[in-house]
Order: C-alpha cells, then sequence, then structure tokens
C-alpha cells in the first residue's frame, strides 16, 4: 500500500485461518502473511501448522500456530479465547478447513453427512460468531468462507458435500446482511477443482477426466490462485464487496458445450 497509514493499519491486523496448514489453507495463510498481517494458522495438524509458521517467519511475515478442530465447539471458543488474549484482536476470518465424502444419495451413510454439516457449516458459524465479536470492537473485519462449485452445481456423489457448500453460500450471505453496519464484509471463494492433497484423495481418473473436459481452461487450479482472491477479498481494496460467491474454476460454472 502506498498511504503509510493503511500499511500501519494492515500490519496491525490479526487474521485466523482455518485449516491453515496444508493445501489451499497454508497458500491463503502465507499469502496474508506476506501482505503484512499477523496469521494464526488454526488446524489439527499442529506439526504441519508449526512447520508452515517457521516457514512464514523465514519470509520475514508473522504468524503464530493456533490449534483448532472446527468439529469441536470447545476447541473454538478456546482457539479465539487465545487469539484475544495474546492481540485483543481478530480482523480477518478465513473458514477453509473442510472435509469431503463422496457416496451416492441413496447410499450415503447417517455419520458421513452429519460429519461434512458439522466440520463445513456448524464450524464456519460458530468460527464467525466468535470473529464477528472481536471485529465489531474496531468497526471493521473481513470473513472469508472457502466453498466450491459444488455448492452451486450439483455433482454425482457429493449429496454430504455439496448440499454443506450449498448451506455455507446462504450463511456467508446471512452473515453479510447482518454484519454489514458493524464495517464486516463476508464473502464466499468457491473454488473448482484445484490441485491439493484432497482433491488427490477424492478424485478419481474418471473424475479427472470429467474435469478435463468440462473446465475451459483444462487444467486443474493451484492454492495459489484461490488463496489470491482471498487475499484481495480480505483487504481495504474490497471494502465494497459483501455478500457475494465468487467463483476461481477456470470458467466451469460458465460453460455449457465446449466441442461441436
Amino acid at each position: 500500500m502506498k498511504d503509510s497509514s493503511l500499511k500501519s493499519a494492515t500490519q496491525a491486523r490479526v487474521a485466523v485461518v482455518t485449516g491453515g496448514a496444508n493445501g489451499i489453507g497454508a497458500a491463503i495463510s502465507s499469502c496474508l502473511a506476506a501482505d503484512g498481517i499477523t496469521v494464526a494458522v488454526a488446524d489439527l495438524d499442529l506439526d504441519a501448522a508449526q512447520a508452515l509458521v517457521l516457514d512464514i517467519r523465514k519470509q520475514g511475515g508473522n504468524a503464530f500456530a493456533l490449534p483448532l478442530d472446527v468439529s469441536d465447539a470447545g476447541s473454538i471458543k478456546h482457539a479465539f479465547d487465545t487469539v484475544e488474549r495474546a492481540h485483543a484482536r481478530c480482523d480477518i476470518l478465513v473458514n477453509n478447513a473442510g472435509i469431503a465424502g463422496v457416496a451416492s444419495f441413496v447410499e450415503c451413510p447417517l455419520e458421513i453427512w452429519e460429519r461434512v454439516q458439522k466440520v463445513n457449516v456448524t464450524g464456519p458459524m460458530l468460527c464467525g460468531q466468535y470473529a464477528a465479536r472481536l471485529m465489531a470492537r474496531h468497526g471493521w473485519g473481513r470473513i472469508v468462507n472457502i466453498g466450491s462449485i459444488s455448492g452451486v452445481r450439483a455433482g454425482t456423489g457429493r449429496t454430504a458435500y455439496g448440499t454443506s457448500k450449498a448451506a455455507l453460500i446462504g450463511l456467508t450471505r446471512q452473515m453479510a446482511i447482518e454484519l454489514a453496519e458493524q464495517g464486516i464484509t463476508a464473502n464466499c471463494v468457491a473454488p473448482g477443482p484445484i490441485q491439493t492433497p484432497l482433491t488427490h484423495a477424492h478424485h478419481s481418473a474418471e473424475t479427472r477426466e470429467s474435469y478435463r473436459r468440462t473446465v475451459p481452461m483444462r487444467r486443474y487450479g493451484t492454492p495459489r490462485e484461490i488463496a489470491e482472491m482471498t487475499a484481495f477479498l480480505c483487504s481495504v481494496h474490497a471494502s465494497y464487496i459483501t455478500g457475494q460467491v465468487l467463483a476461481v474454476d477456470g470458467g466451469f460454472l460458465a460453460a455449457g458445450i465446449l466441442e461441436v
């Protein structure tokens, strides 16, 4: 930023990135830290979080590891209590932690359904509540929920996952309208197929070929491409954007027939 006061404000800000130690979350944590923001790398995998923190610090950024299980309300409260005690503020929340479970509609086990909703919807709701209370004290905040194109268009085998991401989009809009007067924006980034450990584990050869045919750019995206959009929505430059779903998907949602 050219304005020194804006630069100072950015350097004072604190971000919490859930699932921030691996994949898309790690890219977001690193990107925000590079912008001068102090980042709480919040993750179940504390070893990975600590390793990323060391890397961020080597690059000249500020970060700290924060143990967090977004499926556990007590863990969420403890995490935000820790942030409040250490920094007395939370300016940015990126709800990135999520899980997937692939099963057909008629075969989707109840335990998978409930687990996915708990992690992908209830966790972000609770994190959003705690973060918004801290943001409201300063009259400024950014919440970015990492959704999915599966929350916009249905996909085979994504009964639990797709429904959870559709709910997250609805939650984003609810956050946006209720928090706007407090200077807090809430938006949703909807990644298309991204090359991460999660997609590596859950995308079959058939799934990869299907995306190759239906994504106009004919490739998977990278975590960095999601991180850059997220960082923009967390910045002062996105001050009049709220309640939006922004797809980073290589054109997947826009596409119809690609071959004639």
